[in-house]
């Protein structure tokens, strides 16, 4: 191979049937640098992305709003409606109606059980044979069933595993978690094992799990389930919206913390077709921007940095499938500093009666920023979590 040139196997484009979501390989000589720009211009006109995450050889289409009414059909056979709450005191000093929506009281203590459940039970539902399964209430519900079990792999810093875990033991499936080796939320690193998943720590971040974790999919022939690029997820954590509309059909603006971007991207879906005139607003913290970056710059370049305490929040890669959605519905993004978002755990704690993680709160961060523009309007903030450590929550309670 001449020097400069780059060579990608056809066999690793077409991709293998039984595993769809796999990693684009490719075999470079020196130099590199442009090795990789004759790959970027291969991509461009093959239709894929060089974005590092795993390249999905389905045309990844957003879900529509009649695949979130079908979610929240399917979903709600197992988990609960979440309440939805006026807090007075916060509302006082904000000067609007502030409403929590309470995705703290999932059984998982988060949204994205809602897409896991999405997800794997369809999936589930499409591979097997009939029988019946215990649904979180311990009822008995149909699912399907049969001697083959799928696994399913994932990458996660605890919310995303938590609720694909869940919904592989509810399932009867097969679960692997990469989660990174440093600064993670134990908490829920145990909570993945005790529902079952088989937890794996690899790299320092999330993005470098990720990689791992998609590099095993490949030769292992698992199911990879991305934390985002996944529109039954988006159909699932969509379904949040659904239940918005039902409680407060005259919201004004919906509130809703970013990381990855599904749930954003799925209210955002509901809010434009029930009443395109609500505003849905993204917050991320300021210290891990990739995805207000990827937003308001419209690139799926990575972030090069990604410091914030808050694990729910933390990326650097901006993800496909959730930007596009983004950037044709999305009416605003924040950001907002690790602190804010600590001042707003302590304000849910305190008027709302709340336990609420740094992901969770900084719907209400981005509400006090946004405190002069949300003046008598009814706003709903999404709470999309509560799998605080209790000593983190408990020192910044005493403070």
């Amino acid at each position: 191979m001449a020097p400069g040139s780059v060579f990608v196997d056809r066999r690793w484009v077409q991709g293998n049937p039984r595993n769809p979501r796999m990693n684009l390989v490719g075999c470079f000589s020196s130099p590199v640098p442009h090795a990789i720009f004759q790959l970027h211009h291969f991509l461009r006109f093959t239709n894929l992305s060089l974005a590092p995450q795993t390249v999905n050889l389905r045309a990844m289409v957003p879900p529509t709003y009649e695949d979130i009414v079908a979610a929240r059909e399917f979903i709600a056979a197992y988990l609960p409606k979440t309440p939805l709450v006026r807090v007075a005191k916060i509302s006082e000093e904000l000067r609007c109606d502030y409403y929590a929506k309470l995705e703290n009281l999932q059984p998982v203590g988060a949204f994205k059980v809602r897409g896991g459940v999405n997800l794997v039970g369809n999936e589930v539902s499409t591979t097997r044979g009939s029988g019946w399964v215990d649904d979180a209430n311990n009822a008995t519900v149909p699912v399907n069933s049969s001697t083959e079990q799928t696994t399913l792999i994932t990458a996660s810093t605890g919310n995303h595993g938590q609720s694909i875990a869940y919904a592989g033991r509810l399932f009867g499936t097969h679960v692997i978690i990469y989660a990174p080796a440093e600064n993670v939320n134990e908490s829920k690193m145990q909570a993945m094992r005790d529902l079952g998943a088989e937890v794996r720590l690899h790299g320092r971040d999330f993005d470098e799990a990720r990689l791992e974790c998609e590099r095993v999919a490949h030769e292992e022939d698992y199911r990879y389930v991305h934390s985002a690029n996944e529109p039954k997820l988006i159909a699932g954590v969509g379904t949040i919206a659904l239940e918005i509309f039902e409680d407060l059909p005259d919201v004004d603006v919906i509130i809703v913390p970013a990381g990855g971007g599904s749930c954003a991207s799925g209210n955002c879906i509901v809010a434009n077709k029930v009443n395109p005139r609500v505003r849905v607003i993204a917050a991320q913290s300021e210290a891990a921007p990739a995805m207000w970056h990827a937003w308001r710059n419209r690139t799926l370049d990575p972030y090069p940095t990604m410091k914030t305490e808050h694990e729910g929040l933390a990326t650097r890669v901006p993800f496909e499938l959730t930007n596009k959605i983004l950037w044709e519905l999305l009416a605003d993004f924040l950001l907002v500093t690790d602190e804010e978002i600590n001042e707003a755990i302590r304000l849910l704690a305190r008027h709302a009666r709340q336990v609420a993680e740094g992901a969770g709160a900084a719907s209400l961060a981005a509400a006090i920023k946004l405190r002069d523009g949300l003046r008598d309007k009814k706003v709903v903030g999404i709470l999309t979590g509560g799998n605080i450590p209790l000593e983190r929550f408990a020192a910044l309670m005493s403070r």
